[in-house]
């Protein structure tokens, strides 16, 4: 049976939930299930999350159409009918969702009277067999039902896709048409905030290349602001289809430095960055075998990078490359598409419908109407808006920050300034013309600012990447007057409302873009609008205090994410450092330019959860490289971080080497009277031990019990729990297989009782191995099971990774081949492509599965395991998750003989498999 997939997701591709409700009097309830969705790994579909320049009945049908689960809360409004429809939006969503996708509908409880054609919705839901409805009381039993309702759905379609194909896989594996990737999430193509306008030669010409199997690197070149990044996002759309296993979207714009690039390739990907090997070969590893294509965008200032890319196109056939830069790589393979101005209208037309016809007259008329929808062009004023589009040279984000004008100035008054206008920023002038045309109508942009607002989009230009609303007014808002005293302290009464309206003019000026992002609006620059203010802080008396600023805003972050990134708050303060990765690294660059180095070991320290959890590890061990190879006096707390960054992650690798440098670390943060660094550094100290030739287990004990003491005396919850979990492998090591029941169930204790996920999971993990080598099967399958659940909750990859194989070895107990080679198939899938592969684990699955192997059911596990490779990790999950298959009746004479011989033979392997 061909079993080729129409589409297989990436681990940056999630399913989509697709929210209806009436939106302001169910704000709150929106936003639990929001979070609750996001804690399950899918992608939420909701207006809030990004407004679009269409009519609402086309958008949330083109939503409908691109979501796998529909998901409706009601409770006690029917909603606006617009004129000429004959149902409210609200019904409209309903009755538009396709046929087959699953409904979750969920019903407010209330004793007011509700609305009459409410009523008529409801039942007719009700007496809808396709749907699913509960009713709620409070926002927190919403979030509840949801998150438990969307892990049954997940099992439950798997178990369906099970029955529905004889090998077991083929409906999850290959997944319908629509599974295309995620609108939301790392890696995901933009969504598109207006048309694309007069770009049908070019879009054809790069889609063509895209799709010729000869074709694999095409660039997109032009001038800044001419619409490559817009042009990128609109092919990407349009490609989804043919690159079945992703179309990745990467943004360089806040990288400078080339070897930035393999780093947020690996961010849009999804893959940790362990330290095990040079991320290029990590990524060579977790694409092998995939058809993907990732957009570049902003090359130009990574050039150096380019070797990076050929290494990756050489190595992966399946990969393209469609990059954005104003020059071309000049390499061997490169197909490029040129962009150059919109199609202008004749200097001397004035004919109303013929001008409408240039595309650069229609990006000027549409967003001229996103600020003023009564403008239109007529015979009045269409000679003032040709003469615009001419003196701009059809580049589109001059067009677009000319039209924001529109909203203060009529076209003629527009047209005047810009004819007035003859200066040039300064440092510009051997731009070519269409570049020094955009550059000077961002300088006429910001001319018709008042002073405090061009002196934030000034100070605006130190940030990389988006920035919050919180972050804006710390960094930027202090010293409105530019005397060199941003950020340092106070910005005074009402300042905080200042920087909010000043934040609103410039949006409604084009020179940023605001989304909703959880609790805090964030915002972005455009590129060019960022390197013009960038030149202007740079030039200005504020630009050192505003680096400093934004350096030590970003140290204080970390600092204050400590307690956050440890219990109930982990996953959602997780979430907002991501969205900061590049301000933090900004940070981080700052500090080692201008030698800082405890500011940085402090910061580096501080985030070592977030650096952990979002695989970033070896990238901060090169930072702390810096600081060790400096040669500059540091304290005894950043030294010992730095010991510990570059000597602790690859203690596997060269465990003799690094001893005495964790030694050191212990000693220096004993030293500094740092406790939980001290046990960290020990605890790691303990795992090299054990990876010596020959292994040294009594003093890893030695090591791992200070370590306990001290994160007790500290207070230290998050790092008792990880001790413990640590000394629970080492009396696995010695085979005192109760010992380390005992010690999995404490951290399990500790964990629960700081409300923390991950360590539960962690300790969930390690709990069920040890059952399962005491041959309690049931026990180890429930602990599994749990610890998956709890880690795709969180998003742990390295931890859904164990679950999957803690059910590889639950299922080879259970004799059920097929389900062992599904799931042995999905888990190193997921390892290969999430670059957890060539780290050290702690799973016995590989022995569990041996005696399989060596016997006459090898053929059909390695069958299933091939096709399990092809598993979508939810489905993975979900089967893991699911009931164990039946097994046919063993008659009794069969089971005496077989008897205890084959349960004591199975532990005893997996006994051993401790020791190996």
């Amino acid at each position: 049976m061909n079993l080729t997939p129409v589409s297989i997701r990436t681990p940056d591709q999630l399913l989509r939930v697709f929210v209806s409700s009436t939106l302001r009097d169910l704000a709150e309830e929106r936003q639990a299930v929001r979070g609750a969705i996001e804690r399950m790994r899918l992608a939420p579909v909701m207006f809030e999350l990004g407004a679009r320049p269409h009519p609402p009945r086309d958008l949330y049908r083109s939503y409908l159409q691109r979501s796998e689960i529909f998901l409706g809360i009601y409770w006690r409004r029917y909603g606006w009918v617009a004129p000429d429809e004959t149902v409210s939006g609200l019904e409209d969503e309903y009755n538009l969702a396709p046929p087959m996708m699953p409904r979750l509908i969920y019903i407010k409880s209330t004793d007011d009277v509700l609305e009459p054609r409410l009523v008529e919705l409801l039942q007719r839901i009700k007496n809808d067999d396709r749907a699913s409805y509960k009713s709620f009381d409070t926002v927190e039993e919403l979030r509840e039902l949801v998150e438990a309702d969307l892990a049954t759905l997940l099992a439950d379609r798997f178990d369906a896709s099970l029955n529905a194909s004889a090998d077991g896989a083929a409906a999850v594996i290959a997944p319908p048409q629509q599974y295309l990737p995620s609108e939301t999430g790392a890696g995901a193509i933009p969504a598109p905030l207006t048309s694309l306008l007069g770009r049908d030669r070019e879009f054809e010409r790069a889609r063509s290349l895209l799709l010729q199997d000869d074709v694999r690197l095409v660039t997109l070149t032009g001038p800044g602001g001419v619409g490559k990044s817009r042009l990128a996002i609109e092919l990407g759309r349009s490609v989804r289809e043919e690159f079945p296993d992703g179309v990745v979207f990467v943004s360089l714009a806040a990288a400078h430095d080339a070897d930035q690039v393999p780093a947020a390739i690996a961010d849009a990907l999804g893959v940790r960055d362990t330290g095990a090997e040079p991320l290029v070969d990590t990524l060579t590893t977790a694409l092998r075998g995939r058809r993907v294509l990732i957009i570049a965008d902003n090359f130009e200032q990574v050039m150096g990078a380019t070797p990076a890319l050929i290494a990756l196109l050489a190595a992966l056939p399946g990969l393209s490359f469609l990059v954005t830069s104003r020059t071309v790589l000049r390499v061997l393979g490169e197909y490029r598409v040129d962009l150059g101005p919109l199609a202008l209208p004749a200097a001397v037309d004035r004919d109303v419908a013929s001008v409408l016809e240039s595309a650069a007259v229609q990006l000027f008329v549409q967003r001229a109407r996103s600020v003023a929808p009564e403008f239109v062009v007529t015979e009045d004023n269409v000679a003032a808006v040709v003469g615009i589009c001419r003196k701009l040279d059809g580049v589109p984000l001059a067009l677009e920050l000319a039209a924001a004008s529109i909203r203060l100035l009529p076209p003629s008054v527009v047209l005047t300034r810009l004819e007035q206008h003859r200066g040039l920023v300064s440092g510009t002038p051997h731009l070519p013309a269409r570049q020094r045309s955009l550059e000077d109508t961002i300088e006429w942009s910001v001319q018709l600012l008042p002073p405090r607002e061009k002196t934030l989009l000034q100070r605006l230009g130190v940030f990389s990447g988006g920035f919050s609303l919180t972050a804006a007014e710390a960094v930027a808002g202090g010293g409105a007057a530019g005397d060199g005293t941003a950020g340092e302290g106070a910005a005074g009464e009402g300042a905080d409302v200042d920087v909010l309206e000043s934040l609103g003019a410039l949006a409604d000026s084009s020179l940023i873009r605001q989304q909703d992002h959880g609790e805090d609006a964030r915002f972005t620059l455009f590129g060019s609008v960022r390197d013009y203010a960038r030149r202007g802080l740079e030039a200005s008396d504020a630009g050192a205090a505003t680096h400093r600023a934004h350096a030590r805003y970003f140290a204080d972050l970390g600092h204050a994410s400590v307690p956050l990134l440890r219990g109930r708050t982990q996953n959602a303060t997780m979430r907002q450092l991501a969205d900061d990765r590049d301000n933090l690294r900004a940070a981080v660059h700052y500090f080692i330019e201008h030698r800082e180095w405890d500011r940085l070991a402090r910061l580096a320290w501080d985030l070592y959860v977030y650096w952990w959890m979002g695989g970033l590890l070896n990238e901060v061990r090169g930072w702390m490289d810096e600081l060790l190879a400096s040669g500059d006096a540091v304290d005894d707390s950043s030294r010992a971080a730095a010991l510990y960054y570059s000597r602790a992650i690859t203690f596997w690798q060269q465990p003799v080497e690094v001893i005495p440098g964790l030694t050191e670390s212990s000693t220096l943060f004993h030293a500094a009277d740092d406790r939980s660094g001290e046990a960290l550094a020990r605890t790691s100290l303990a795992l090299a031990l054990l990876t010596t030739t020959p292994p040294e287990p009594a003093e890893a004990e030695d090591e791992l019990e200070r370590s306990l003491t001290l994160t007790r005396s500290a207070g230290d919850t998050w790092g008792e729990a990880l001790v413990l979990v640590t000394l629970g492998r080492v009396a696995i090591f010695d085979q005192k297989l109760r010992r380390a029941l005992n010690r999995f169930e404490e951290s399990l204790e500790v964990a629960r009782r700081q409300g923390d996920d991950l360590s539960a999971a962690i300790a969930e993990n390690h709990l069920g191995w040890a059952h399962l080598m005491l041959g309690d099967v049931d026990t180890a399958r429930v602990l599994f099971r749990e610890s998956l659940s709890a880690s795709a909750l969180v998003g742990h990859t390295e931890g859904m990774a164990y679950g999957l194989e803690g059910a590889v070895a639950v299922a080879a107990a259970d004799g059920d081949i097929e389900r062992t080679g599904l799931l042995l198939g999905a888990s190193e899938a997921l390892r290969e492509r999430s670059g957890l592969y060539n780290v050290p684990t702690f799973s016995f699955h590989q022995q569990a599965i041996a005696p399989i192997l060596a016997g006459d059911a090898a053929a059909q596990l390695l069958a299933a395991q091939e096709r399990g490779r092809l598993l979508l990790p939810a489905a993975a999950v979900a089967l893991a998750v699911s009931p164990p298959t039946p097994r046919p009746p063993v008659p009794a004479e069969a089971e005496a003989e077989a008897g205890a011989g084959a349960e004591t033979e199975t532990v005893s392997d997996l006994e051993q498999a401790a020791r190996s």
